[in-house]
């Protein structure tokens, strides 16, 4: 069993990044989604491609997936704690969480 949770709060993940913690993350989103908005320094790999490109997912000691609102993250980060990725961590309310909560002048969609 993980000592991570399955999911965090995108105020927890700010504090990650600030602090400059080893945590990766994983974009699951589409590739028309991602130019619209991206989070620097992500790993784009669209949800239906992650079985065979899992070998691309960062060695980190946290995985932070996420998507537009947290729900195909959620089924990416499942997956990947099936698959061997016991640190993978969802973002609840995904990449619009972040611009609502985080960065307000991230465009939104």
């Amino acid at each position: 069993m993980s000592a991570l949770p399955v999911e965090i709060e995108v105020d927890e993940l700010s504090l990650w990044l600030e602090s400059k913690a080893d945590v990766a993350l994983v974009d699951v989103r589409e590739d028309w989604e991602v130019k619209l908005c991206a989070l620097p320094g992500a790993t784009h790999i669209p949800l239906g491609q992650l079985p065979g490109r899992a070998g691309e997912v960062p060695q980190a000691s946290r995985v932070v997936v996420f998507c537009h609102h947290g729900g195909r993250s959620l089924r990416a980060t499942q997956w990947l704690r099936a698959n061997g990725f016991s640190q993978a961590i969802n973002l609840a309310g995904g990449i619009h969480a972040w611009a609502e909560r985080i960065d307000p002048d991230m465009a939104t969609y």
